[in-house]
């Protein structure tokens, strides 16, 4: 699957310029001139992350980084910060906004892919595409094997998907209502007792290496993967 990456930009060059740069590097690109549009790309899409400019017409860049990083369903998604701005005190509003890098105008293309492959290793490695490794299991997303004791493990496409975001989050508790965002989609509608089905399905996948317990349920919050019992 590949990783879709928001671009926010009201230059129609420069996004044009961008988005072509990007799909060379095998992002699945989408994007906007505006926050409105954004806004309903992020709802639409569930980008893996945003590429968003300072200076946008109608609402700023900053002030919708803030606005996403308010919510609970987006506060996940890395942000690069494009803005023709350098000092320095204006790079510090913008990751106080929270931004995750900051690029300033004008860039290489070459960049900016290698900043977002950057980010997404260091914030959301499932995005990445990165392997990992939880108290002897480990998944392999570009094989999209789970293995655990030299033992290959069977899950569903959902169950690795599950399995792949709590291992690039282990020990953080997530609701059902998180997990539905993040692993199915915000644009998909489904009951959180799904969620519940394929925690199940999970665990029961895990039980033949002894890696069941891992997937722990927190009463009243949600659900999280952690080694500790």
């Amino acid at each position: 699957m590949s990783i879709r990456v928001l671009i926010v930009e009201d230059e129609p060059a420069i996004r044009e310029m961008i988005g072509f740069a990007l799909a060379g590097h095998g992002y699945a690109c989408d994007v906007a001139g505006d926050v409105r549009r954004a806004r309903a790309l992020v709802a639409d899409c569930n980008p893996d992350l945003i590429v968003l400019d300072w200076m946008l017409p109608g609402q700023s860049g900053i002030e919708f980084a803030r606005e996403l990083k308010r919510d609970p369903g987006t506060r996940e998604i890395p942000i690069i910060m494009l803005t023709a701005r350098t000092q320095e005190a204006e790079v510090v509003t913008g990751l106080d906004a929270g931004a995750d890098d900051y690029m300033t105008k004008p860039f290489s293309p070459r960049e900016l892919a290698a900043r977002i492959k950057a980010v997404l290793r260091r914030s959301a490695p499932h995005a990445a595409g990165e392997a990992l490794a939880v108290d002897g299991l480990s998944l392999d997303p570009v094989s999209h094997r789970v293995a655990a004791q030299g033992a290959d493990l069977k899950l569903g496409p959902t169950e690795f998907r599950l399995l792949q975001f709590l291992m690039a989050h282990p020990d953080r508790v997530y609701s059902r209502g998180q997990l539905i965002d993040q692993v199915w989609g915000r644009n998909v509608y489904i009951e959180e007792r799904t969620v519940d089905v394929h925690v199940r399905r999970l665990r029961e996948a895990l039980a033949p290496a002894c890696k069941d317990q891992l997937i722990q349920t927190v009463r009243g919050a949600g659900y999280r993967l952690s080694a500790g019992h």
